[in-house]
C-alpha cells in the first residue's frame, strides 16, 4: 500500500497478530489478550498494536460466546408448510441428508425411501412442503452446529417443489447444466469429480476417490478457492477492461459474489472471495496491498460476521495454503536449487503445504509425504479444468450429444488426469508411521543445507 511504512498505518506482522488474537479469542476465549499481548512485546510491536489486540480478544470472546448460543434450537415440535432447502441434498449410504431452514433456523432431514428419491436432484434455495416434528441435534451435535444446525427434521411428509429466488434459479440452472454435461460426456466417477474442481459440486463423489484425495495430498483440489475465483476473473477480463475503473470495480464483485453463490458460499470460496473484493477495491484506489495483509483483513472480517468458521476444517486449509503461498513461497524460491522454471511451482506447492500441515496433521491424523508430487502433477491439470471447464460446460449444454462430447474432451482428459495422479499417490502413499519418518528426514536434511548454506555465507564474508 502506498506510504505503508507511515508510522500511522499497521504493519502486516503487526496485522497478522491481532487476526491472530481474534481467531484464537474466538476458540478459547479472553485470556488470549494477555498471550498476545506478551507475543506483541517480544516481536516489538507498537502500543497501538497491543491495544488492538486487547480490544480483538475482547470481540473474539463476545461474538463466539454469541454465536454458540445461537446454535440452540429456538423452536421445536410440530410443524407444517414451506420450507427452504438452503444446502444441496448429499447422499449418505441408502440416505439423503437434505438441510432446510425453518422459521430463520436449519434443521437436518434424513430422508429414505420415496421421500429420498423425491428429493435427490433438488438444489440449494427450492422450497419443498413438508410435514413433520423439529427435535434436537442428539450425536455429533457440534458438528452440525458448525454449520449452523440447530436440530432435526423428522419428515412425516414430503409434497410438492417450487423454485427459489431468480438469483437461485439462474444459480441451480448453470449448476444442473454443468452437472447433466459431465454426467453424458464422462464416467461416473470422472463427472463429479469434474463438478467438484469447478464449483466445488463434490456431493456424489465416490467414498474411494474421496479417500485417495485425502490420501494424496489433494483434496484442496475439489474446494473452490483464489485459483478459481481467479481463473473466473480471467475468463472476464477482456469484458471488464472495456469499462471505466469504479464501473469495472462494481462489475468484478458483482461476478465475485455470483461465482461465491454458484459455488454455495463455502468457507473455502468466502476467503478467496472477500480477498478478491479487497483486493479489487484496492486496485481502483491506487494502491498496492500485500497478499498477507488482504488475507489478514479478510479473516478478521469473515471470523466476525460468522465466529463459527474457527471450527470450519476447509476454511482453515484454504487460509493456511494461502499464507504458505504468500509468505513461505517468495522466500523459498530463491534458496531453493535447480532452474528457474523448477523453482517457482516447487516454492509455491512448498509453502502450500507448510500451510496446511497443522490442520491436516490435527484433523486427518497425516501429512501425506507425496502431496508435493502429487501436486506438481496434478494442480496445471487442474487449473486447466477450472479455467476451461465453466465456460466449456456451459457451451455444451447448449449443443447437440456428438457435439458435447468434442467440446468437453480437454476437459476430460484434465479430470482424468488428476484422477489418475491421486490413485496414483494414494497407492503409492506410506503408512502414516514410515510417512511420518520420511517428513522428519526431508527437514532435517533442509535444515542442514540452510545452515551449510549460512556458513558458507558467514565464512565468505570474514575478512583475510
Amino acid at each position: 500500500m502506498r506510504g505503508a511504512d507511515r508510522g500511522h498505518q499497521l504493519s502486516d506482522a503487526g496485522l497478522l497478530l491481532i487476526t491472530v488474537a481474534l481467531v484464537v479469542a474466538v476458540w478459547q476465549g479472553v485470556w488470549v489478550a494477555a498471550l498476545a499481548v506478551a507475543v506483541g512485546l517480544l516481536m516489538r510491536q507498537r502500543a497501538l498494536v497491543l491495544l488492538l489486540c486487547v480490544v480483538a480478544a475482547l470481540i473474539g470472546t463476545w461474538v463466539g460466546a454469541r454465536a454458540w448460543e445461537q446454535a440452540a434450537p429456538r423452536n421445536l415440535g410440530e410443524y407444517t408448510g414451506w420450507v427452504e432447502i438452503v444446502a444441496d441434498p448429499a447422499p449418505y449410504g441408502a440416505g439423503l441428508r437434505v438441510t432446510v431452514e425453518v422459521d430463520n433456523e436449519r434443521f437436518d432431514a434424513w430422508l429414505y425411501g420415496g421421500a429420498r428419491r423425491k428429493l435427490a436432484d433438488r438444489q440449494s434455495g427450492q422450497f419443498v412442503w413438508v410435514q413433520g416434528r423439529r427435535t434436537e441435534v442428539g450425536t455429533n451435535s457440534r458438528r452440525a452446529q458448525i454449520r449452523h444446525v440447530v436440530g432435526r427434521f423428522e419428515a412425516q411428509v414430503v409434497g410438492d417443489v417450487i423454485e427459489g429466488s431468480p438469483l437461485a434459479r439462474a444459480n441451480n440452472r448453470v449448476r444442473s447444466r454443468l452437472r447433466s454435461v459431465a454426467e453424458s460426456t464422462m464416467t461416473a466417477d470422472d463427472a463429479p469429480l469434474f463438478t467438484g474442481l469447478v464449483i466445488g459440486d463434490d456431493a456424489r463423489q465416490p467414498s474411494w476417490l474421496i479417500d485417495d484425495f485425502r490420501a494424496s495430498g489433494l483434496s484442496h483440489l475439489t474446494a473452490v478457492s483464489g485459483q478459481n475465483v481467479a481463473f473466473v476473473l480471467a475468463a472476464a477480463l477482456p469484458l471488464l477492461r472495456r469499462l471505466r475503473p469504479w464501473w469495472r470495480w462494481a462489475a468484478t464483485v458483482g461476478l465475485i459474489v455470483w461465482f461465491m453463490a454458484l459455488t454455495r458460499f463455502e468457507p473455502s470460496v468466502l476467503r478467496a472471495g472477500v480477498m478478491a473484493v479487497l483486493a479489487a477495491t484496492a486496485y481502483v484506489r491506487g494502491q498496492q496491498v500485500q497478499p498477507v495483509r488482504i488475507l489478514s483483513l479478510a479473516v478478521q472480517g469473515l471470523v466476525v460476521v460468522d465466529p463459527l468458521l474457527v471450527w470450519s476444517v476447509g476454511f482453515w486449509l484454504s487460509v493456511g495454503a494461502t499464507l504458505g503461498v504468500c509468505a513461505a513461497g517468495p522466500w523459498l524460491a530463491p534458496r531453493l536449487p535447480g532452474p528457474d522454471w523448477l523453482r517457482l511451482p516447487v516454492a509455491v506447492t512448498l509453502g502450500a503445504q507448510l500451510g496446511v500441515a497443522l490442520p491436516s496433521a490435527l484433523v486427518f491424523g497425516r501429512l501425506p509425504i507425496v502431496s508435493l508430487p502429487a501436486n506438481l502433477a496434478a494442480v496445471p491439470a487442474a487449473g486447466f479444468v477450472m479455467l476451461y471447464g465453466l465456460p466449456a460446460g456451459l457451451l455444451a449444454s447448449l449443443l447437440p450429444p456428438a457435439l458435447q462430447s468434442v467440446v468437453m474432451l480437454p476437459a476430460m482428459l484434465g479430470t482424468r488426469w488428476v484422477s489418475t495422479v491421486a490413485q496414483v499417490a494414494a497407492a503409492v502413499e506410506p503408512s502414516p508411521t514410515w510417512g511420518a519418518l520420511w517428513w522428519s528426514a526431508g527437514v532435517s536434511c533442509l535444515l542442514v543445507w540452510w545452515w551449510r548454506g549460512r556458513s558458507r555465507v558467514a565464512a565468505s564474508d570474514v575478512p583475510i
